[in-house]
């Protein structure tokens, strides 16, 4: 019988604390993603819908990038650098919390699941996120 959890909010933000945000955590459950960006960043994906998601203060110092489909929304911090959360590709209508931009040390209650992003058309459907049922 499967457990369901409890929904926890955490604050978390970039390094230098200009963006801040808050979000509902339904899973622990986050991906590790091997993709070229990912593997540079160390993100740790927490893929929620937008309702569950809540910039608190910083969308003036926020910067976006955008590369190869243009889809996805890369933002990070235009004074510390740091990619505390952006618009995925595949989830576009979500937000992608990286779990180690989170407060505090909570990354051990998360279940790291790792993503073959390096081969990501043919993995996609493999991608978890609290917005599906995966």
């Amino acid at each position: 019988m499967e457990t369901q959890e409890k929904p926890v909010t955490y604050e978390g933000g970039c390094h230098c604390r200009a963006v801040r945000f808050r979000v509902v955590v339904d899973k622990h459950k986050a991906d590790d993603c091997n993709c070229s960006i990912c593997r540079k960043k160390g993100f740790l994906h927490l893929i929620v819908p937008q309702g569950q998601f809540n910039l608190l203060q910083g969308e003036d110092v926020l910067t976006t990038y955008r590369f190869n489909t243009g889809v996805a929304q890369h933002k990070f911090c235009r004074i510390c650098g740091i990619h505390s959360f952006y618009i995925p590709r595949s989830h576009p209508d979500c937000v992608d919390v990286n779990v180690r931009c989170l407060d505090g040390d909570v990354v051990a209650r998360f279940e790291i699941v790792p993503f073959d992003g390096a081969n990501w058309e043919q993995n996609i459907d493999k991608l978890h996120s609290s917005y599906s049922n995966s």
